[in-house]
C-alpha cells in the first residue's frame, strides 16, 4: 500500500510538470496573465498620455503664446509712450518794454515719441500782433538732476509771420520765413498735465500749459 501511494504521488508530480511544460509552449493562451506592477503601469500611462511629439507641440505653443503676450505688452507700452500733446500759451513776458508790443498767445499740437524725439506745429500771435506759425522737430530730456518730473526740451524748425516793417525782428528772414529755435523747461504735474516755460531768445519768456492725449 505504501508503494501504491508513492506511485500515485510520483504520477501527480509528473503530470503537474507536464502540464507546466505544455502551458509554457508558444501559442498556448491558457496560461493566466499576471497584473503589471504599479510602477510599470505608471510608465505605460505616462508614455501613452505624453508622447515626445505632443510634448514638443505643447512647449512650442506655450512659447508662441508667451512671445505674443510679450509683443502685445510691448505694443501697449509703445502706444502709451507715443502720444499727442496739446499746448496753450496764454501769457508772455518781454524783457524790454516797447509800445509796439501786443498780447502774445499760442496754441500747438505736438507728437511725442517713445524715444523722446518729438515734432509739432504751433500757431501764435507774435509780439507785434501778426499771425505766425512754427513747424519743428526736437527732443525731450526727462529727469533733470535726478528729479523725475523735471524735464527740458529743445526744438528747431521754420518760423513764419514776421513781415513788413517787423521783418528784421528775427534773423535770416526771407519773405517772412526764418529759422527758429526754442529751449524749454517744464514740470510734469501728473500723467497728463505739465507746465512749461519757453525761452524766446533775448526777447522774453512764454508760459505754456500742456495736456497729453493718452
Amino acid at each position: 500500500s505504501s508503494q501504491a501511494q508513492a506511485l500515485k504521488s510520483s504520477g501527480r508530480i509528473t503530470a503537474s510538470a507536464s502540464a507546466l511544460r505544455i502551458a509554457a509552449l508558444p501559442g498556448n493562451t491558457h496560461l493566466p496573465r499576471t497584473a503589471p506592477t504599479p510602477t510599470i503601469a505608471r510608465m505605460k500611462l505616462f508614455s501613452f498620455a505624453l508622447p515626445p511629439h505632443i510634448v514638443l507641440c505643447v512647449l512650442l505653443a506655450l512659447g508662441i503664446r508667451g512671445a505674443c503676450a510679450a509683443g502685445a505688452a510691448d505694443d501697449d507700452a509703445a502706444a502709451e509712450a507715443n502720444h499727442w500733446r496739446l499746448a496753450v500759451s496764454p501769457y508772455t513776458h518781454h524783457y524790454r518794454y516797447s509800445a509796439e508790443h501786443r498780447k502774445v498767445w499760442a496754441v500747438g499740437l505736438e507728437r511725442q515719441h517713445s524715444d523722446r524725439w518729438l515734432m509739432g506745429l504751433s500757431y501764435f500771435k507774435n509780439s507785434f500782433g501778426q499771425p505766425s506759425g512754427y513747424v519743428y522737430v526736437g527732443r525731450r530730456i526727462e529727469g533733470l538732476f535726478g528729479i523725475e518730473p523735471w524735464y527740458a526740451q529743445w526744438s528747431g524748425g521754420v518760423l513764419y509771420g514776421y513781415t513788413g516793417k517787423f521783418k528784421s525782428k528775427v534773423p535770416l528772414n526771407v519773405r517772412g520765413f526764418a529759422p527758429g529755435a526754442l529751449l524749454s523747461s517744464g514740470w510734469q504735474v501728473n500723467r497728463e498735465f505739465s507746465a512749461q516755460v519757453n525761452l524766446l531768445g533775448d526777447a522774453g519768456v512764454m508760459l505754456q500749459m500742456s495736456y497729453a492725449l493718452r
